[in-house]
């Protein structure tokens, strides 16, 4: 087998020797998996990647460039000060002006008329569930929402059904918001979106379309801004008065431009992913139009409430100052990894979703692995695979390395999950995790990463594993 006998290379790929791989010696070993030596800490496969992987990583610097220019930008232009940062306590009525300019920046940055960021969001989807409310309501029997999970195409089973089988994002549209499902929008054969079916899938009665930007728990392509801005002028054509609510969970700031800058009503999303920076530790946004912010926000708190109140006690105003300042390169880094661990598996046999060197338009990365000719997805092709998968990603976390992940049921999720995630804020997806419900076809999917490095390391214990 391959054993590297070099010296480490730089971190980062423009360093590297280009023929960093013609050093490598062979050793014979026990062993049929490749490991690292003393004096470097990837195998051989991750440096390989790495190597090949330098248009791709640049390309990304540019991105990470172009995202933080727009992001100081706003930051100036609400002239950002240290009073920004102070907490408040009780009603929040003595907030010395943070709440202001944090929603201030942050709706210049997404393209938005407005925005309310908050610590009372206390998950993404409480902050999609408050954005939908501000067009909907409970009962109403002439909501059509358009969705595109590929969950969904299964055929000749009830709406309901596939919500309770379905994403939590599913879950909530079931047993929280109680809405009436008129049409779904299937996928096309290429995993992308169906035009000529959404040419025609809306009616003079329709409210609201729902557009999921990320994969979520699905094996399908995920939806570039671009994307999202075409479906928007064809659903605007056909009923100009519905209104378009973006999941935008996951794809913050992995392009230069974001759905409010194509036409989206709102977008609503979490903190403790990509527009947290990896530091705020809670919260989610609601941003777009002033209108329909200010409905979501009376959802948060109360009718005539809305976004005057709140306390933020602590530091937490500076962590989302900051978290969202840092938050491009956060996302660089995550989005490095996933283009790494694509390039890994994909030399492995496996099956990846985005597939390698291709555009991020999010921060997830799906694996399925063929056995025969069959897909069995996640594959690692069953249960047993998955959970083994996870257990590498978690003895690689710098928290909870001891510990070994359990597979179990979670609020809002329908079927059985296991999480790997020994990140220093519960749940942030954004430092670096990996996740799958445990259901056919056993998909595992990687989120996150504050430096791509941690992912290289991560790889060489998946490698063993499985």
């Amino acid at each position: 087998m391959w054993v590297l006998s070099c010296a480490i290379p730089s971190a980062y790929p423009a360093h590297l020797p280009k023929a960093s791989l013609s050093t490598l010696t062979t050793v014979r070993s026990s062993s049929l998996v490749s490991v690292p030596t003393l004096d470097h800490p990837f195998v051989p496969e991750v440096v390989k990647a790495v190597d090949s992987l330098y248009p791709e990583f640049r390309a990304v610097d540019n991105l990470v460039a172009r995202n933080t220019s727009r992001v100081l930008k706003a930051f100036q232009n609400a002239r950002v000060g240290s009073h920004h940062f102070g907490g408040s306590t009780g009603y929040g009525h003595d907030e010395a002006g943070g709440r202001e300019a944090l929603d201030q920046v942050f709706a210049e940055i997404v393209g938005a008329e407005s925005a309310i960021v908050r610590s009372q969001f206390f998950s993404g989807t409480h902050a999609i569930t408050c954005a939908l409310f501000a067009f909907l309501r409970p009962g109403d029997e002439t909501n059509v929402i358009i969705s595109f999970w590929q969950l969904l195409v299964l055929p000749m089973i009830p709406w309901r059904k596939l919500l309770e089988r379905g994403t939590l994002l599913g879950w909530v549209l079931l047993k929280i918001l109680e809405l009436s499902i008129e049409k779904f929008l299937y996928l096309a054969e290429d995993g992308g979106l169906d035009w000529d079916a959404l040419g025609s899938a809306l009616r003079p009665h329709t409210k609201c379309a729902l557009i999921q930007r990320s994969c979520g728990y699905s094996w399908r392509q995920s939806l570039s801004v671009d994307e999202i801005g075409k479906a928007i002028k064809i659903i605007k054509m056909q009923n100009p008065n519905c209104f378009v609510m973006v999941d935008n969970c996951y794809g913050e700031f992995v392009e230069m431009i974001e759905p409010p800058m194509v036409g989206a009503d709102l977008i609503a999303g979490s903190l403790i992913k990509n527009p947290g920076g990896t530091i705020a530790p809670c919260g989610g946004y609601v941003a777009g139009r002033r209108k329909w912010v200010e409905a979501a926000a009376a959802r948060l708190s109360a009718p005539g409430l809305g976004i005057d109140c709140g306390s933020t006690p602590g530091d937490i105003m500076r962590a989302f100052f900051q978290g969202l300042f840092l938050s491009p390169q956060m996302v660089g880094e995550a989005v490095k990894g996933t283009l790494l661990v694509a390039e890994v598996m994909a030399s492995k046999g496996y099956k990846v979703q985005p597939l390698p060197r291709v555009p991020r338009h999010d921060t997830v990365q799906a694996h399925e692995h063929f056995v025969g000719t069959a897909i069995l997805a996640v594959q690692l092709g069953s249960r047993e695979h998955l959970l083994a998968f996870c257990e590498a990603v978690q003895r690689s976390s710098p928290v909870g390395s001891f510990t070994k992940p359990i597979a179990g049921t979670t609020p809002g999720y329908a079927s059985e999950v296991i999480f790997a995630d020994g990140t220093f804020i519960d749940g942030s997806t954004s430092e670096l995790s990996c996740d799958g419900p445990l259901r056919e076809p056993f998909t595992v999917f990687c989120q996150g990463g504050t430096h791509w490095i941690q992912w290289g390391l991560v790889l060489g214990e998946v490698l063993k594993t499985i």
